[in-house]
């Protein structure tokens, strides 16, 4: 049910709760989007008699859950999209990892090039040509069974950022396959949410901050939030 996953609504901003495997926007799967989802939502749910105007502010990877901010008027989109160029939009995210030694909290920074045939970032230690900065700060904030809780902030918005970035320290994102995990989940998603964002609405001025729940049909997301 669409309306399950609207986690904030006015008349200029709709947040989403993403599901592992939604694509955000249409691609050369030829997949159904969310944003093709929502607008078809909207207009039955507001029984709009022409085109609903829904745009994509920024994008989470196919395989991520969590926070996915679409705008509703075009005012909307251009300040968002500009808050996004200008790094204004806190976003805090969790990942899953292996129990591997490394430091409580650390800032990470290296050097990302996209691959676009494989669809992967390479990761460089130091200034390479071709390759963008990519900065993150973690904290392991919750020890599992056999796995780790960290909480991502992004200073950088890169391809891939923090999948590439945790692969390259050696602790690879729990069913990752493409950056080194072990092995993949069941539903061919990550462990990978965006947990957090926020941002002084861009008509309003009020400050939001917005919290998605992990996927509850796992248990592993489960004991995160325990």
């Amino acid at each position: 049910m669409m309306q399950d996953q609207i986690v904030f609504e006015d008349n200029h901003l709709l947040i989403i709760n993403k599901k592992a495997g939604q694509l955000v926007q249409g691609d050369k799967t030829g997949d159904l989007s969310l944003l093709d989802l929502i607008k078809n939502f909207i207009k039955v749910r507001d029984n709009k008699p022409g085109n609903v105007f829904l745009g994509l502010v920024h994008r989470i990877d196919r395989p991520t859950s969590g926070l996915v901010i679409y705008a509703k008027t075009s005012k909307g989109l251009t300040r968002l999209t500009q808050m996004v160029k200008n790094r204004e939009i806190k976003k805090t995210y969790w990942a899953v990892v292996p129990k591997t030694e490394i430091p409580k909290t650390q800032r990470l920074t290296h050097y990302l090039q996209k691959n676009e045939k494989n669809n992967k970032s390479t990761v460089f230690p130091k200034a390479t040509e071709g390759a963008k900065e990519a900065i993150l700060n973690y904290e392991i904030i919750k020890a599992l069974d056999n796995f780790q809780l960290l909480e991502v902030d992004l200073e950088t918005g890169r391809h891939h950022q923090i999948r590439a970035q945790l692969s390259k320290i050696g602790v690879p994102i729990k069913g990752d396959l493409k950056y080194g995990s072990a092995r993949s989940n069941p539903d061919g998603g990550i462990h990978l949410h965006a947990r957090q964002l926020e941002f002084i609405h861009p008509v309003s001025n009020e400050n939001i901050k917005i919290t998605a729940p992990v996927p509850q049909n796992d248990a592993v997301w489960k004991a995160c939030e325990d």
